[in-house]
């Protein structure tokens, strides 16, 4: 059975599942909740860690040396129970370690340890993914957090997304879930995206590469959520149409291409991590109000 953690500081609270060691909610000390809430008349998650793969592959099918197997969108870690490795006031780390279950669809040895942490107004997610094989590890790897939009007492005001660097990052669209062949013009303009639920009618926008290390999604006149991305070069921004959240998705990988191999090591971006070795990926959101 699923148990949720709850860490605090005087600031902000968390609640993390031990399924899928996703949060479920973000709370600043005046009990407003920032992350979405799940209403499956919309979308169930809330904030799932994507592993070993990043979006869809092929048929749901995914390929290792020409062996296939079974790989539901997003991969196999959203879906399972992680265990509780350490737990503090103001942080939490759980941990998902191959087993026999996971080695029936994804045949390699790896430890995933998922990092909850506190600090003033800020919250920082750290995935860490270690090799515990005798052979190289491909994987992706990618964060799903979901927030509110309009965002808490921003009824009615313009939203938007604004870039740390100031870029126009082509956009990727996907077909049918998978990676589509060219990349399109910019929205951004001069860094800055204004938000409307038409963007999302295709899906997803995918910016494979340009987007920079942060951003900003905020209300015109209002609060803010800041982010910063470490070793993630691939961002993704995604509502279903029409629902009252924004996902902010930080990637070190993307779906397999349109047309493409089901291959692992042949999807964008997979790692491929040597025996013995570790890679950590990090995302951090401070509340800004």
């Amino acid at each position: 059975m699923s148990e949720t953690i709850r860490i605090s500081n005087d600031d902000l609270a968390v609640e993390v599942s031990s399924l899928g060691a996703e949060m479920q909610s973000l709370k600043t000390v005046d009990g407003r909740d920032w992350l979405w809430n799940g209403d499956a008349a919309w979308w169930t998650g809330r904030s799932p860690i994507l592993f070993p793969i990043v979006g869809k592959a092929p048929g749901d099918i995914l390929a290792v040396n020409g062996t296939p197997y079974p790989m539901a969108q997003h991969g196999i870690a959203r879906r399972l129970e992680f265990s509780l490795v350490s737990k503090g006031p103001a942080a939490c780390t759980h941990e998902l370690v191959s087993s026999t279950a996971t080695r029936k669809v994804y045949p390699f040895d790896f430890r995933l340890m998922l990092e909850h942490r506190l600090e003033a107004r800020s919250l920082c997610v750290t995935a860490t993914v270690h090799n515990m094989g005798d052979a190289p590890l491909p994987f992706a790897i990618g964060f799903h957090p979901a927030f509110l939009w309009p965002l808490p007492g921003a009824d009615g005001r313009p939203h938007t997304v604004i870039l740390d660097n100031g870029a126009e990052p082509p956009v990727i669209q996907l077909e049918d879930g998978l990676i589509g062949k060219t990349l399109d013009t910019s929205p951004f303009k001069g860094g800055r995206l204004a938000l409307e639920h038409a963007l999302f009618d295709n899906d997803a926008l995918i910016f494979p590469e340009g987007a920079g290390t942060g951003l900003t999604f905020a209300a015109e006149g209002g609060p803010s959520l800041h982010f910063t991305f470490d070793n993630l070069p691939n961002i993704a921004l995604w509502q279903k149409p029409g629902a009252p959240f924004l996902c902010v998705e930080p990637w070190h990988g993307m779906a397999a291409h349109a047309g493409g191999t089901a291959e692992l090591v042949e999807r964008p971006f997979t790692v491929a991590l040597a025996a013995g070795d570790s890679m950590r990926f990090a995302f951090t959101v401070e509340i800004i109000d």
